[in-house]
C-alpha cells in the first residue's frame, strides 16, 4: 500500500538499549516510508524517552519487552496512565503468538507489512498493547519448565550410574601391584566419576532438547530469543574452578602418599642404555639384568641412564620415572612398594631411538625367602669366567645389538667372531683376536666394521667395565663358534 499526500505519517519512537534490535528494527521501518510511517529517533533509558516525547511527540513508542535494563514498568505508569496518552507497544522477542514479531535474522517481514497495515487503518491494533492492560505473551510456565528439569536430572542421574558401573567392569586400569598404586588408583576413580558425570550432563540435555523441543511438522514460527542468564554463567564458572582446586589439592596428597619413605628400603641402582635394563645391588655386590624385588619391602631405585633419555616404567606399580644421562647429579630417585608376588615387565616410557619398542626387562617380584635364595645363588655363582662373561653381556645389554646366530643386527654377529676377518669402514681389513676385542670395546669408534653405524655402542664402558670383567666377556666371546 502506498503512502499518498491525504495519508499522515505516523511517527515512530523506538525504545531498547540493544544497538541490533534498534538499528534493525529502523531498518526495517525505513524501508517502508510509503505505509506512512517514520522512526524519529531511538532512545536506550526513560529519561532519553521522556526528553524525546517533549521534542519529538511521537505517535507510538516501541519498547523492547525482553530488555533488562529499561523499566517497563516506568514506561507503563508515565505513558499509558499519565496525562499524556501515547500509544505504547512493549514488544517481545520471545514469542510468536501475537501479531508483531521482530526477528533479528528473518526481519518476519511479512508480519511487520501486515502490523503497519492494521495500524495505519484500524484504531484497534490486533498486538499486545499496553492501553489495554495486556502484557507481551508469557515465556513457558515455571512449572513446565521444572517438569523439564526434573525428567532431564533424573536421566543424568541415571545415565551417570550406569556409565560408572561399565566404566568399573572395563577394567581400564592394570592390576595394582604397588603400595604407591593405590591414591592414584583412587584418584582415577574420582576423576572417572566426575568424566561419566560431565559426559551424562551434556549427552542427556542435548538429546533431550533434541527430541522434546524440536519444531514440529508445519511450525514456521520463530524460535525464543534468550539474552542470557547471569547466575547460570557465574555458576558453571564457579563449579568448574571448584572442581578443578579439589582435584589439585588430591593430587598433591596422592604424590606425598607416593613418596612416602620407609626407614630402611633395599636400595638398587638402575642404568637404562640402549635398549636394555641393568640393575645394580649395591648392598650386596651384584648385578642383574632381571629386577627381583621382596614383596611388601620398599625399594628406592636410583635411576640414571648409560646415552641418552629413557623412562623407568612399570604399568602395575603405576608411578614412572625418567633415567637421564650427566653423571651422578643428574640421580633420579623413585620409590616402590611391591604389594603381589608375580611377574611384570619393566618398559621405557620415553622415545630413546631404534629399539625403543623392545626396551623391556622382565621384572620379579617374590616372597623374601625366594629373594634371599635368589641371593645366595648370585653370591654362589660359577666362578668359570666364560659363564661369568656370558651374565655380563646380558647384564650390559649387548645382546640388543649383537646377535649369536648369524643373524644382521645393528652390531656385527658375534657368531664365530674370534679369527674372522672383517673390512672397516676406512677400506683396511682386520683379524678379529683378543687384542681387536678389547680395544674395540674401550674405544668403540675406533675401528667401525663396514655397513654398521658409528656412535651407536655406549661410549663410557671403559669406565663402567672392570679389567676382569672384559676378561670375562673376552673369554665369552671365544667360545661363540
Amino acid at each position: 500500500m502506498k503512502h499518498t499526500s491525504q495519508t499522515p505519517t505516523r511517527r515512530v519512537l523506538i525504545a531498547s538499549s540493544h544497538p541490533l534490535f534498534g538499528q534493525g528494527l529502523r531498518s526495517l521501518l525505513h524501508e517502508r516510508r510509503q505505509t506512512g510511517v517514520e522512526v524519529i529517533g531511538m532512545v536506550s533509558n526513560l529519561e532519553e524517552a521522556l526528553q524525546a516525547i517533549e521534542q519529538l511527540t511521537p505517535d507510538l513508542v516501541i519498547v523492547d519487552y525482553d530488555d533488562q535494563a529499561l523499566n517497563r514498568d516506568e514506561f507503563l505508569a508515565r505513558f499509558v496512565e499519565g496525562e499524556k496518552k501515547l500509544r505504547v507497544v512493549l514488544l517481545s522477542l520471545q514469542s510468536s503468538s501475537q501479531a508483531i514479531i521482530y526477528d533479528r535474522r528473518t526481519l518476519a517481514a511479512a508480519k511487520i507489512d501486515d502490523w503497519l497495515e492494521e495500524w495505519r487503518s484500524n484504531s484497534e491494533i490486533p498486538i499486545t498493547s499496553a492501553e489495554n492492560g495486556a502484557l507481551p505473551p508469557k515465556t513457558p510456565s515455571r512449572s513446565s519448565n521444572m517438569k523439564h528439569l526434573v525428567i532431564a536430572g533424573f536421566l543424568v542421574v541415571l545415565v551417570t550410574a550406569l556409565l560408572i558401573l561399565g566404566l568399573g567392569q572395563a577394567h581400564l586400569l592394570p592390576i595394582q601391584a604397588s603400595a604407591q598404586a593405590r591414591p592414584i588408583d583412587q584418584l582415577f576413580r574420582l576423576e572417572f566419576m566426575v568424566i561419566a558425570f560431565l559426559f551424562s550432563l551434556i549427552v542427556v540435555f542435548m538429546i533431550y532438547s533434541i527430541f522434546v523441543f524440536r519444531r514440529k511438522p508445519g511450525d514456521t514460527s520463530d524460535a525464543r530469543h534468550v539474552e542470557g542468564n547471569t547466575r547460570l554463567e557465574v555458576a558453571w564458572t564457579v563449579a568448574p574452578l571448584a572442581l578443578v582446586m579439589v582435584f589439585a589439592y588430591l593430587g598433591g596428597d596422592s604424590l606425598s602418599e607416593t613418596l612416602r619413605a620407609d626407614p630402611r628400603p633395599l636400595e638398587i641402582n638402575v642404568i637404562g642404555q640402549q635398549w636394555t635394563w641393568r640393575f645394580e645391588y649395591p648392598d650386596y655386590n651384584l648385578t642383574s639384568s632381571t629386577l627381583y624385588m621382596p614383596v611388601d619391602k620398599q625399594a628406592i631405585l636410583h635411576l640414571s641412564s648409560a646415552d641418552v633419555i629413557h623412562s623407568f616404567w612399570v604399568p602395575e606399580f603405576r608411578v614412572k620415572q625418567d633415567a637421564l644421562p650427566g653423571g651422578d647429579d643428574f640421580i633420579r630417585d623413585l620409590r616402590i612398594t611391591p604389594t603381589l608376588i608375580g611377574d611384570y615387565k619393566v618398559r621405557c616410557a620415553e622415545l630413546c631411538g631404534l629399539q625403543h619398542a623392545l626396551m623391556e626387562s622382565p621384572v620379579k617380584v617374590v616372597s623374601q625367602a625366594d629373594f634371599d635364595v635368589w641371593l645366595a645363588e648370585q653370591s654362589d655363582f660359577n666362578a668359570d669366567p666364560v659363564a661369568r662373561g656370558e651374565k655380563a653381556v646380558k647384564d650390559y645389554g649387548c645382546l640388543a645389538c649383537h646377535s649369536l646366530d648369524g643373524s644382521k643386527g645393528i652390531g656385527p654377529t658375534w657368531k664365530s667372531l674370534l679369527g674372522r676377518q672383517e673390512k672397516l669402514t676406512d677400506g683396511s681389513t682386520v683379524t678379529v683376536d683378543e687384542s681387536y676385542l678389547r680395544y674395540s670395546i674401550l674405544n668403540p669408534n675406533s675401528q667401525i666394521v663396514e655397513g654398521f653405524p658409528a656412535g651407536v655402542m655406549p661410549q663410557n664402558f671403559a669406565q663402567q667395565l672392570s679389567q676382569a670383567t672384559l676378561a670375562d666377556i673376552i673369554a665369552y666371546l671365544s667360545t661363540l663358534k
